[in-house]
């Protein structure tokens, strides 16, 4: 389906460059969204479109370190900056510049990136905001949303760089989730340290997984002594 589709693709990309008045065609989009539940574990995810197409080995995932509480604007800011430093240094994929930045949400989140973009002196790279409420969509400079009609084939690319990025928020909160039930599961258990913790962790992916092991699959983990395997046995 790919190949047929990809004139449309295409087209629909210039549609894009010329609506969004970009400089050139947005073959290369990233699109970052901000994703904190209760103010819990707040991630910031960038995922990448080429050609209009997602490209899921060029997705990252930044765990919020500088934030407390729900700020947005402050999560936009930090998980760009740590995004561009890293392309300054010159890393690997990092160092790929995008035809477009597309930011999850209004005028505000987009004024936020704006600033970075400043301050970090990359003034050349397009950005552009979606925001749920009517899929307006905003670009600098303008402070009503610039005309993407709801059935055109480029506002369903934006449409789908800003899904990828919330899906791939969620689904990393899902597992940090997880990952923080097991571990509050394993630290009640006496004699399980961070170490042992890793260990069982790292062999066993789920607290489902260590229930169901055996005693002496417990007991072949590192630094789990057959007593301890009992205990755990005993605590889940």
């Amino acid at each position: 389906a790919k190949q047929m589709n990809s004139q449309a693709m295409i087209s629909s990309l210039q549609e894009l460059k010329d609506r969004l008045r970009l400089p050139r065609m947005p073959l290369r989009i990233e699109c970052y969204d901000i994703s904190n539940i209760q103010g819990d574990l707040a991630v910031g995810s960038m995922v990448v479109l080429e050609k209009g197409w997602p490209k899921p080995a060029h997705y990252r995932r930044f765990r919020i370190k500088t934030v407390a509480g729900v700020d947005d604007y402050a999560m936009i800011r930090e998980t760009l900056k740590r995004r561009f430093k890293r392309g300054m240094m010159g890393e690997s994929t990092w160092a790929v510049i995008p035809d477009l930045i597309l930011i999850d949400g209004g005028k505000g989140h987009l004024a936020t990136a704006l600033g970075i973009r400043q301050e970090l002196g990359m003034d050349s790279i397009p950005m552009a905001s979606l925001a749920k409420e009517n899929e307006d969509v905003f670009i600098p400079g303008e402070s009503r949303p610039v005309d993407v009609p709801k059935d055109s084939p480029a506002l369903h690319v934006l449409q789908r760089a800003r899904d990828e990025a919330h899906r791939f928020a969620i689904t990393y909160h899902q597992r940090l989730r997880r990952k923080e039930v097991v571990t509050s599961v394993l630290d009640n258990i006496p004699g399980i340290g961070p170490k042992r913790k890793k260990a069982l962790l790292r062999k066993f992916s789920s607290i489902e997984a260590i229930k169901e092991a055996s005693l002496e699959e417990l007991s072949q983990t590192k630094g789990i002594t057959s007593d301890l395997a009992k205990k755990v046995k005993e605590y889940l």
